[in-house]
């Protein structure tokens, strides 16, 4: 019988990883021509961002073998973007990122299929993000980082004992980086730390005292954030200011810049002007590339088994030497996020429209303008407008007939919060018990919310 031979791919170091058996593999690993083969057909990933970050990471997933990506970002190409984020040309200023980079990838790498989506995070219902094998993140933003790990904690189940089932984890690898410093780590909802659960690792963004921005200003920061808090509502009252208003961060601009003059502060830029008002810190190319690699290798690891994965969080430090860190977090089993779920319990005859004023009230919600789902029916959706008008008429009919009136059952929603005087869209995840109907016990009552 005549032995079959294994055609060598493209990257010889991927075939040493998935061909072979190791020592420090993981358990569901099945070495062959055929993992390599499934890989490239039947694994998709998304990749979220599509910056610094984000440009390596499309580049880096899709020479490890993956032939099937996604990348979203709501941001077109600036002159600023060129220096790091390699995938962009002068050309390409005002395009947006997700296309270019697409296309460019696309260009370079043959076999690739990259697929761009130009909007905002949130445009995207749930269904969406089920869609896919692994998220991969190359955010700048606390608050996009945590509306992804909500939408990949809302696929988690538990079974009667709380264990989370296999086949409801979306993993998560996560990026970022700061200057010379940056991180990678791997969150599977139910099993690791989510990003909640880890929360404050992140420091609060540096606020400055009113009375120095009005008053006494002394760096070109103070210029340009009396300009973002103070000047914005003077000029422009009840009208919101949006960061991401190409219009809106020039008037900003334009306001520091005469401040500073007026006060003799030098150092305004527009680049200063944008990392000031949106809080970012200015990102390094070889960072950006260093964090990327682990990044895709974990990503790699996760739906290969090839090797075990980071256990759970890296830190890497290029600013004075090389000093590079992992380290085991533990999960909050209370987390609001990865956890089973908030629970509820609710009479039959609660409308939709009370329970969703239940909402703003409740202690661990606080949610606002909610949105409503269950199995993947949307009971009421705030947006846009021809689906609220759609869903209005189930505002008045009890909650217990619109989930085909089950003793229990989970739902999905989605609405805004208030963190720290400022409004951010999160998902909640939401185990909604009805009392006095068969099935419900005087024990599952103690469970409260």
């Amino acid at each position: 019988m005549a032995e079959t031979v294994v055609q060598p791919s493209r990257s010889r170091d991927l075939d040493k990883l998935l061909l072979r058996p190791g020592n420090i593999i993981g358990n569901n690993f099945d070495p062959g021509q055929e993992l390599r083969d499934d890989l490239a057909e039947y694994v998709k990933v998304l990749v979220v961002g599509a910056g610094g970050l984000g440009c390596e990471l499309l580049k880096d997933l899709a020479l490890s073998g993956f032939k099937n990506l996604e990348v979203i970002d709501m941001d077109t190409i600036e002159v600023t973007n060129l220096n790091r984020q390699f995938l962009f040309r002068f050309e390409d200023v005002g395009k947006p990122k997700a296309e270019v980079a697409a296309k460019r990838v696309m260009e370079r790498i043959s076999g690739v299929n990259i697929k761009p989506h130009y909007c905002r995070i949130e445009e995207k219902d749930i269904d969406f993000y089920s869609d896919f094998s692994i998220i991969v993140l190359g955010l700048d933003s606390i608050e996009a980082r945590s509306y992804i790990n909500a939408v990949a904690c809302s696929f988690l189940e538990y079974d009667s004992d709380d264990k989370p089932r296999d086949e409801t984890i979306k993993p998560l690898v996560d990026g970022g980086t700061e200057g010379f410093k940056g991180h990678a780590r791997v969150i599977i909802p139910g099993v690791t730390p989510c990003f909640e659960c880890t929360i404050w690792l992140f420091p609060p963004q540096v606020k400055f005292p009113l009375c120095t921005l009005a008053e006494t200003p002394r760096t070109a920061a103070h210029c340009i954030e009396y300009a973002h808090l103070i000047k914005w509502d003077e000029v422009h009252s009840g009208k919101t200011f949006d960061p991401d208003d190409p219009e809106h961060m020039k008037w900003i601009y334009n306001e520091a810049v005469k401040r500073a003059e007026l006060f003799g502060i030098p150092g305004v830029t527009f680049s200063l002007t944008q990392g000031v008002v949106k809080n970012i810190i200015p990102a390094i190319a070889s960072t950006n590339a260093i964090v990327s690699a682990a990044c895709a290798l974990e990503a790699l690891k996760i739906t290969t088994g090839c090797s075990k994965t980071l256990s759970n969080y890296l830190t890497y430090n290029g600013a004075e030497g090389l000093h590079t860190k992992v380290t085991e977090f533990v999960r909050d089993k209370d987390c609001l996020v990865c956890g089973p779920g908030v629970l509820i319990e609710l009479e039959t005859s609660v409308t939709l429209q009370k329970f969703i004023d239940l909402l703003e009230k409740h202690p661990d919600l606080l949610l606002s303008k909610a949105s409503v789902t269950h199995q993947g029916s949307s009971l009421y959706m705030q947006a846009p407008p021809v689906l609220e008008e759609m869903t209005r008429s189930n505002l008045n009919l009890p909650l217990f007939d619109l989930m085909g009136k089950t003793s229990r059952g989970t739902i999905h929603v989605t609405g805004t919060t208030s963190k720290n005087d400022t409004k951010t869209s999160v998902l909640r995840k939401l185990r909604v018990l009805f009392k006095g109907v068969d099935g419900v016990t005087d024990m599952d009552m103690a469970g409260g919310a």
